[in-house]
């Protein structure tokens, strides 16, 4: 009779009330993809979670792309955004350009070709 059992761990995560729609930067590869999860490990024995590693768990802004997790009072930035706060400068868009004319952005056909060079043709 041979009886297999298996132990390792599992980690529950859930947003931090507070910080629901807060996104910062990422502090490892410097995209805006960092979020403040709660995380509570757990020793599993036969795939059931057993006994908790950690009584209160961890707060840590994690980023979605790289993994990477920074405990959150290492991250004054991301604290002083919490309930929404201030300090939410995520560039998402570039701000419109400003014209005086009100004609097209520059580079949008003003230029025929470069001095020196036939048009190209193709067929």
């Amino acid at each position: 009779m041979c009886l297999i059992f298996t132990c390792g761990e599992h980690t529950f995560r859930k947003q931090v009330e507070g910080y629901e729609n807060v996104t910062c930067q990422c502090h490892n590869c410097g995209n805006y993809s960092g979020h403040v999860i709660k995380t509570h490990p757990w020793f599993t024995f036969c795939f059931v979670p057993v006994l908790p590693l950690s009584i209160h768990g961890y707060h840590d802004v994690t980023c979605h792309i790289c993994n990477f997790a920074q405990p959150l009072e290492n991250r004054p930035d991301v604290q002083a955004m919490k309930h929404g706060g201030g300090g939410n400068d995520v560039p998402m868009t570039a701000p419109p350009p400003q014209q005086g004319q009100g004609g097209p952005p520059a580079g949008w056909g003003q230029q025929g070709p470069p001095q020196g060079q036939a048009p190209m043709r193709y067929g």
